[in-house]
């Protein structure tokens, strides 16, 4: 005996088209695309402190703090390998 399809939880094609279209010519589609929990200008900001973060941070240490943290990383990553194996 065959079985038989099952309707449940199934959108129908043209539904879904017709919903598709109607976000792509939305007006309100530029509102929904945003998080509006987060203030847009708080976010610019942080951004832009992650970006220039890592260069600032290594320009403003010195050669021997820099030195400490690559032993420190390495270390790590030695330890790492050796406790996988």
């Amino acid at each position: 005996m065959r079985k038989r399809s099952s309707k449940k939880g199934k959108m129908d094609l043209n539904k879904l088209a017709a919903e598709i279209v109607n976000q792509a010519t939305s007006e309100t589609l530029h509102e929904t695309t945003f998080d509006n929990s987060k203030n847009p200008a708080a976010v610019a900001l942080g951004r832009l402190g992650g970006l220039k973060g890592g260069k600032a941070r290594a320009e403003k240490l010195t050669d021997k703090q820099r030195r400490e943290i690559a032993k420190k990383a390495a270390e790590a990553r030695w330890k790492k390998k050796s406790t996988s194996n």
